[in-house]
């Protein structure tokens, strides 16, 4: 039996395991007339895939659903080869950045993609969290690319295939020249790769996106009256205008903390203050801090987990405050915070203190942050020195806290 790949034409997840098939030597048949939303609604397929979702790969052995799992196995059927590295140490790192594309890179760009093209709800504030995060993804990609022509070693391995397939949707919809200029490693990188014969046979000629669609208008999302659709169609030319007469009242969805009274205090240059002070900590960070708040733009706010005597389990902990911060992105323009995770066995407790813009926690992250419920907030009083004290002594991660060793500080900044 051959492999056969059940998809759509232009899913990318399908083009890392055609890719991975190129370079393997491998051959995978297309399944004919499959129809999204119809082929793979059938009983026949949803044994393959209970979830029904793409690209399933048939083998001798059974179907494999998930994309990644698919590159990998087509990646291995002819045995070994440089897809996978030559060390264990290659092995990991190409598993390292299979992941930073699917976390940091995929999952934001399609949180920034999928609302403009109206398969979600938009949110002004989610969308501002995702291409922060995405930044902050392409960012790290970026530095390591200034010293390396792949990511892993000296030639195309998987961690490639996944990483250009993820990027290729974000450069054919949502990310412009004026928005990936800001990483030219990247640039060059993705440009590099797409035309390589056996990327170009998959994806062919890789184009970027001109504009980032606009948000999708109810009005224009409503079906026309047939009778009406031959009179509507010659001024068809002029939907965009109406997309961006709908879109242009953006003022309303501003953010209400960028309508506060401006402040003294630049966050941004408290976060600077704070990564780039490597000694004296104290007397440079610290002080700095106090001389640069300003309670009247800003508030200070202890948490405490309501449900220590649960975190039986230190990496389990860990991921639970990772999780935590991983979702505060939305706030990373408003916000500073230190997650102290405290004490030398299990239970473990986890403590945090958040700065925020404006007098009390902003509302969008209360309503849309779920984890913000699992935590006492109280807010500091800095009249109280000794409140004042715990605060700085949470920023500098100062050990032992409260009496008990520090397992972890995280930082949100």
């Amino acid at each position: 039996m051959a492999l056969v790949l059940h998809t759509y034409k232009g899913n990318k997840g399908a083009y890392k395991a055609l890719i991975a098939a190129e370079y393997a030597g491998v051959k995978i048949e297309e399944a004919s007339n499959f129809q999204m939303g119809v082929t793979n609604k059938t009983p026949e397929f949803l044994k393959m895939n209970p979830i029904g979702k793409v690209p399933v790969l048939e083998t001798p052995e059974g179907p494999i659903f998930e994309s990644n799992a698919i590159t990998r196995y087509v990646s291995r059927v002819n045995g070994d080869n440089p897809l996978n590295g030559s060390s264990l140490i290659d092995y990991a790192h190409i598993e390292q950045w299979i992941d930073f594309a699917s976390l940091e890179i995929d999952a934001n760009m399609l949180r920034w993609f999928a609302p403009r093209m109206g398969y979600a709800p938009f949110s002004a504030p989610a969308e501002e969290a995702a291409i922060a995060g995405l930044k902050r993804g392409l960012d790290a990609l970026n530095t390591h690319l200034a010293s390396n022509t792949y990511l892993v070693g000296h030639s195309v391995t998987l961690a490639d295939i996944v990483t250009v397939c993820n990027l290729n949707l974000g450069f054919a919809t949502v990310m412009t020249k004026s928005f990936t200029s800001e990483f030219p490693h990247v640039e060059r990188y993705f440009w590099t790769m797409v035309n390589q014969p056996n990327f170009k046979k998959v994806i062919g000629d890789a184009k970027q996106t001109e504009a980032v669609p606009p948000v999708p208008s109810k009005k224009a999302a409503q079906p026309a009256k047939p009778k009406e659709e031959p009179k509507k169609a010659a001024p068809a030319p002029e939907a965009p205008k109406f997309a961006e007469e709908e879109e242009a009242p953006k003022p309303k969805a501003k953010n209400p903390l960028d309508l506060l009274p401006p402040s003294p205090m630049v966050l941004d240059e408290w976060k600077r203050l704070y990564s780039n002070t490597k000694s004296n900590f104290r007397e440079v960070a610290i002080k700095g801090f106090w001389d640069m708040y300003d309670p009247e733009g800003y508030s200070l706010w202890f948490c405490d987990y309501k449900y220590n005597d649960e975190n039986m389990v230190s990496f389990v902990t860990l991921n639970k405050v990772g999780g935590f911060l991983q979702r505060m992105d939305l706030a990373r323009k408003y916000a500073f915070g230190k997650m102290l995770i405290c004490g030398s066995e299990a239970p473990f407790k986890v403590k945090g203190l958040w700065l925020f813009r404006g007098p009390e926690i902003p509302k969008f992250i209360m309503d849309e942050v779920y984890d913000m419920e699992l935590y006492e907030w109280t807010k500091v009083d800095i009249s109280d020195d000794a409140q004042k004290e715990r605060v700085s002594q949470m920023i500098e991660d100062a050990e032992p806290f409260e009496g008990e060793a520090l397992l972890d500080a995280k930082c949100f900044k």
